[in-house]
């Protein structure tokens, strides 16, 4: 393959996860309309995990886990905590807003691995980070009048979740070497469990099954969990870590257009103006991330 070709694949590969990740923002919101959050959150998870472990299967990756213990609380974090406050963010706020607060991750993440792992924040991320506080204040302060703060907050936790998930997974692998798909299967299944406990746990309507619900939960399971994440992966070894985290932010932007376009949702300016800085807080980041070298 030429490289040429080689280029065309990972452009192809980046614009297809990014429009799975970025539209799958709407299939939830919508499928809300059919099934409680915690409900949904369960079912798409465990068929989730059901595509996954196929494709471990069929591709011959290894199956056995490393690392039962923290592989569980990785679980519990980035599938169980994770899931279930991005989907409580949607029921209570709206689909657009709430992938962008979600994807403040990384600059949660550079605090949480100052704490933990003693890294310090460069030089170099301080715009971006101050960028992103900057807008995470307007998204916030530019809310409807009268409007709750709840699903921002619930957003913005979760992205609080996936960063914390995200630097325990750093520390995993600097002891182990992991396959990224086993790893994310068995922390997938770790967390499922957990949401099946809690949808059974905390009262809900009943499920309406629909063909919008069927569509959404095949959807989350074929294409947002099986082949996003064989994508992503894919692009991660052809790309440095940094390239690859810029192209990802298309994800939010396309959740933010599709529910425009899809759910009639309008920021306000104040509120737009937040959204923007914390996508150039995003972009910043992942530019600095490009300039260090490959490891």
């Amino acid at each position: 393959m030429s490289r040429r070709d080689a280029g065309w694949m990972t452009a192809a590969a980046v614009a297809a996860f990014s429009l799975i990740w970025g539209y799958n923002w709407v299939v939830m919101k919508r499928a809300l309309a059919f099934a409680g959050p915690f409900e949904f959150a369960a079912l798409r998870h465990v068929l989730g995990t059901a595509a996954l472990f196929a494709v471990l299967l069929f591709s011959g990756r290894p199956l056995t886990p490393l690392a039962p213990g923290r592989t569980a609380l990785l679980g519990l974090l980035q599938t169980g905590l994770f899931g279930a406050l991005v989907m409580a963010a949607l029921a209570a706020g709206g689909a657009g807003r709430s992938a962008i607060l979600t994807y403040t991750m990384p600059f949660w993440t550079l605090a949480i691995a100052r704490v933990a792992l003693g890294e310090r924040i460069r030089r170099r991320q301080w715009p971006a980070v101050l960028a992103a506080l900057a807008g995470l204040t307007l998204v916030f302060a530019g809310g409807r009048p009268g409007g709750s703060p709840t699903g921002g907050v619930l957003a913005t936790l979760a992205g609080l979740a996936w960063a914390a998930s995200a630097v325990l997974a750093k520390s995993m692998r600097e002891r182990i070497e992991f396959d990224s798909l086993s790893l994310t299967a068995w922390q997938m299944l770790v967390g499922s469990i957990a949401l099946v406990a809690l949808a059974l746990a905390v009262p809900e309507r009943p499920i309406e099954w629909s063909p919008y619900l069927v569509f959404a939960l095949t959807y989350n399971a074929v294409l947002a969990t099986a082949t996003a994440w064989l994508l992503w992966i894919w692009v991660l070894h052809r790309l440095t870590a940094g390239i690859a985290g810029l192209a990802s932010l298309s994800v939010p932007v396309i959740g933010a257009a599709a529910s425009a376009v899809e759910l009639g949702e309008r920021p306000g300016t104040i509120e737009l103006a937040g959204m923007l800085l914390i996508l150039a807080g995003l972009a910043l980041l992942s530019v600095a991330g490009a300039a260090r070298p490959r490891r």
